[in-house]
């Protein structure tokens, strides 16, 4: 990558805000000189250094993984299916429009609340994930999908193509760039839905559950160093679904 170009100065702008972030934070660490208020980034990194090197760190990260990837599959998968049903068909799209508007509506710790009385304690941050991301991807995929330039379509009826190979010829190279978009979306989402329904449900092996437990303890650097993680997590899947994107020349909006 040669300096210069706009996504070198994009990752260094990047860095920069970041070290803003960073110094900010030692700055009100201490001005507030209580650790267990708010503990220096030194802090917080040693405490996560030191907790990494655990197996059940390990294991809580791995679970949690676990669980984002699978909502943010189930998640693509069903908003995929149903954004494409709705996109073509107007009469589904006014059936569904309620559901996915009253979905939107229902604050997150609502539905992991209800998920943990219907669930097990690990079911519950996939199931409030889904919830959450789902309506997301199926609007985004349906948006792309009507997107579509309409004399094409008809164009593709006088000619006699059938709707299976108008929809993959036309419809769904149209919503490509909106399906991209929420799936970048939705990882996103996965990620901090999973790991809010871990701190809530406290399955053996989470992230939240680990941020849960050391709160209790008051160790906030503790704290501090799960949620790190989580963020990570966020940003690493994040970057590798920038680099996918970059390497497939997937279009985005």
């Amino acid at each position: 990558m040669r300096p210069g170009t706009p996504t070198s100065r994009a990752r260094a702008d990047g860095l920069f805000a970041l070290a803003v972030i960073v110094a900010a934070w030692k700055i009100a660490a201490l001005g507030v000189g209580v650790e267990i208020i708010l503990p220096s980034p030194e802090r917080v990194l040693s405490t996560l250094a030191r907790i990494a090197s655990s197996e059940r760190f390990l294991s809580s990260l791995g679970a949690t993984a676990l669980r984002g990837l699978a909502a943010f599959g189930v998640s693509m998968v069903l908003g995929v299916a149903v954004g494409f049903a709705a996109g073509v068909s107007r009469r589904f799209d006014a059936l569904l429009g309620p559901g996915l508007t009253i979905v939107r509506a229902t604050p997150v710790l609502a539905v992991i609340l209800i998920a943990m009385i219907w669930f097990p304690a690990g079911v519950v941050p996939v199931f409030s994930a889904v919830v959450m991301a789902f309506p997301v991807v199926a609007a985004d995929v349906a948006a792309g999908i009507r997107s579509a330039d309409p004399r094409l379509i008809d164009m593709a009826r006088s000619f006699g193509v059938s709707r299976r190979d108008a929809s993959l010829t036309i419809r769904l190279p149209s919503a490509m760039p909106y399906v991209v978009s929420a799936a970048r979306n939705a990882v996103g989402l996965s990620w901090k839905v999973v790991v809010a329904g871990e701190v809530l449900s406290q399955p053996t092996f989470a992230l939240g559950t680990g941020m849960q437990n050391a709160r209790v303890m008051l160790e906030t650097a503790e704290v501090f160093a799960w949620a790190a993680t989580g963020v990570l997590l966020c940003a690493v899947s994040d970057a590798l679904f920038d680099i996918l994107a970059r390497r497939l020349a997937w279009p985005t909006k």
